[in-house]
């Protein structure tokens, strides 16, 4: 959500332009009291919180074609992972398979509010003469983090996966849903993960992931 008035202070992010004046906001201000309740609450057993503004960018391509995985390697620093629900990480960017020719590019810091989606553009001018895409999505989605002993039990109450840290660990990905939203999962240490979420269910997400998580942790 783009405004430009700011507002009280949040626990949700919010970053300004410096010389736009226009600042983002996060979707999950519509949450800012329950994250705020829950993190002043929160213990090593189970915490929540959000990663605002991450570069998210779509990627297809065909990694059987050496100009498009040449071009890739260029920006991002690695090759796409060609094994399916794995990960790779180069330049400070995460990439996660999402199919035999789809893949998310994660940066590992937030996005500055002044600068227009310089990863897409980065990938876009890259892949000139090349049939491959590169799209912004990062204004459609939120990353979470979920992290504390009992995360794997809060994940399990919604999430349909087998989430046992023998079968699903760092270095993979995996895309399912919990309760009604759809989420990629990544796995970020051996209690700790990150979510990216779709915008529009942002606000349910972690209203019904405090819900689910509430009964483990009294």
């Amino acid at each position: 959500m783009w405004n430009e008035t700011r507002g009280t202070a949040s626990v949700v992010g919010r970053a300004v332009g410096k010389q736009t004046g226009v600042w983002q906001e996060s979707p999950l201000v519509g949450a800012d009291a329950l994250l705020k309740k829950h993190q002043a609450t929160a213990s090593a057993a189970f915490r929540l919180g959000e990663r605002p503004f991450l570069e998210l960018v779509n990627v297809r391509g065909d990694t059987r074609d050496a100009a498009f995985v040449r071009a890739f390697e260029s920006v991002i620093g690695c090759r796409p992972p060609e094994k399916a629900n794995t990960v790779a990480r180069g330049n400070g960017y995460d990439v996660l398979w999402l199919g035999p020719d789809e893949w998310l590019a994660r940066s590992a810091v937030a996005h500055d509010a002044t600068r227009t989606a310089p990863l897409q553009a980065k990938l876009g001018a890259a892949f000139a003469g090349v049939f491959a895409s590169a799209v912004d999505i990062g204004s459609g989605y939120t990353v979470l983090e979920i992290s504390g002993t009992r995360t794997r039990e809060v994940l399990s109450r919604g999430c349909p996966l087998d989430l046992h840290p023998k079968l699903f660990g760092e270095g993979q990905c995996a895309q399912s849903h919990y309760f009604k939203a759809s989420i990629t999962l990544l796995p970020t240490g051996p209690s700790s993960f990150d979510l990216v979420v779709r915008r529009s269910f942002a606000d349910y997400f972690v209203k019904i992931m405090l819900d689910a998580a509430e009964p483990l942790l009294s």
